[in-house]
């Protein structure tokens, strides 16, 4: 890959890495504060009804599994940067032929090329049927 596409892509996912750490930050933050809140019994900002409760724990729930899923697009994007260091970024790390620039772009933190991709989600669902 030409240098001047490995810098493209590098600053791209060093843009990502910065975008994710600011959106964790917030999630970590929100969800310390509403967990310090029911740890200490201070329930002054929420209804004591059940419902909104059950709403609030949901809220939580899903601030988790963001906090979780963008935790491992974080892991991808810094395994990617990893490989640009490496020299073997764009390399598909199943066959080690090329990955196409095209899904590079689609998908900056691609480690399979799009045939390995393909080949490795129908044996995700063939193991799931």
């Amino acid at each position: 890959m030409k240098k001047k596409d490995l810098d493209k892509f590098e600053k791209l996912l060093l843009d990502k890495r910065k975008e994710l750490m600011q959106e964790l930050g917030l999630w970590k933050k929100n969800i310390a504060d509403t967990t310090q809140k029911d740890a200490s019994g201070d329930l002054s900002s929420h209804s004591y009804h059940m419902a909104d409760q059950g709403t609030d724990a949901e809220e939580r729930e899903k601030a988790f599994l963001l906090a979780s899923k963008s935790g491992r697009l974080l892991y991808h994007i810094d395994e990617a940067l990893r490989r640009i260091q490496d020299k073997t970024y764009g390399k598909c790390q199943e066959c080690g032929g090329d990955i196409s620039v095209a899904r590079l772009e689609a998908v900056p933190h691609a480690r399979l090329c799009i045939d390995c991709k393909e080949k490795e989600e129908k044996k995700k669902a063939s193991e799931l049927a």
